[in-house]
Order: C-alpha cells, then sequence, then structure tokens
C-alpha cells in the first residue's frame, strides 16, 4: 500500500493539489489544518470515521452558499492520476464537494487503487450493487474552452486531500461504499 500512497501523493503533487497524511485520531486536527471557514461537510462514508461537530454535515442552501470549504468523503482514489472517485449518495456529498471554491476530501489509503483498469472493476462491482453514479475528479476544476485556462468554473478552485492511514490498508476487503470486493 505504500507505493500506491506514495504513487498517488506525486499525482497530487504534479496536479497541485493539495495534501495531508494521518491516522483516524489525527482527522480532526488535520481537517482544523485543511479549511478555511465557513465549512460545510458531508456525512462521511466509512464506518469508524466521522467529521468532528464544528463541520455541520447536513448544511442549509444558506449555509452551502456561504461555505468556503466543502469536506467529503471520496469513494476511492487512483493512484496513478491523483484522481478522486465521488460517488453519489443522500448526504449531499456532489453539491459539498462542488459548490464551495475549495474541496477537502477525505480518503482512507485502503481505497486507492493503482488505475483506471481497477478502478473500473470496483466501480462495476459497486454499480452491480445499485450504487450506479461516480464522478472522477482530477485536480481542480478548470477549463480553457474560450482562451486561457479558467480555474473553478465546474467546481471547486482548490482541491486538498486528507489521506487517512487505516489498518487495513495493503490488505482491504472493502468496496468503495460498504465492504465486499477485493482489492
Amino acid at each position: 500500500m505504500t507505493g500506491l500512497v506514495e504513487t498517488f501523493e506525486a499525482s497530487l503533487d504534479d496536479l497541485d493539489v493539495t495534501r495531508a497524511r494521518t491516522t483516524p485520531d489525527g482527522l480532526e486536527e488535520a481537517l482544523r489544518e485543511s479549511v478555511v471557514e465557513p465549512v460545510v461537510g458531508a456525512p462521511l462514508p466509512f464506518g469508524g470515521l466521522s467529521l468532528p461537530d464544528w463541520i455541520p454535515t447536513h448544511p442549509t442552501p444558506r449555509e452551502l452558499q456561504e461555505a468556503r470549504t466543502g469536506v467529503t468523503g471520496v469513494g476511492g482514489g487512483i493512484a496513478e492520476y491523483g484522481t478522486l472517485i465521488v460517488q453519489s449518495r443522500p448526504g449531499g456529498d456532489e453539491p459539498v464537494s462542488l459548490y464551495p471554491e475549495r474541496h477537502v476530501a477525505v480518503l482512507r489509503a485502503s481505497d486507492l487503487v493503482a488505475g483506471v483498469p481497477e478502478a473500473l472493476s470496483v466501480l462495476g462491482e459497486e454499480f452491480a450493487a445499485g450504487r450506479d453514479s461516480a464522478v472522477f475528479a482530477t485536480g481542480m476544476s478548470a477549463t480553457a474552452d474560450m482562451g486561457e485556462a479558467v480555474r473553478g468554473v465546474h467546481g471547486p478552485r482548490e482541491v486538498h486531500v486528507v489521506i487517512v492511514e487505516d489498518e487495513t490498508a495493503g490488505e482491504s476487503t472493502d468496496t468503495l461504499e460498504d465492504g465486499g470486493a477485493e482489492r
């Protein structure tokens, strides 16, 4: 797993995406150092991890509109590209990850895969189980459709990833959402 984490971190560096690595016990401190207030979040999809109480996880439309940072858990990461797999969940992950100018993505190290074929294999199992919506997000939003590159047009201007080292890294049997598929 260490090789995947290092590859992922190098890919994030190439994308100018900031990052932090922490343990489950250090998550709150890592988040405090990663957010710009005001902040909103979506409930984390991982057993045993949750956002601290100071991050509202069911934001009102007004809180979402005023937020400078959105914090979500992501279902996986593709090490080769520094890509985050943001899944559609009832907790409102898409608006929280796309609307504020800064997205802080919480990713378990054990949810990293090497490349797109491995991600598609895991997602195929997710889709077969009825969890069939995911976005591959690589870096911050940008477009050059009408001239110079502009960041933040279709989503966040800044992305920060908090990689949570977990006991199962390297031997995970979790799927992207809630368990069952081998990696």
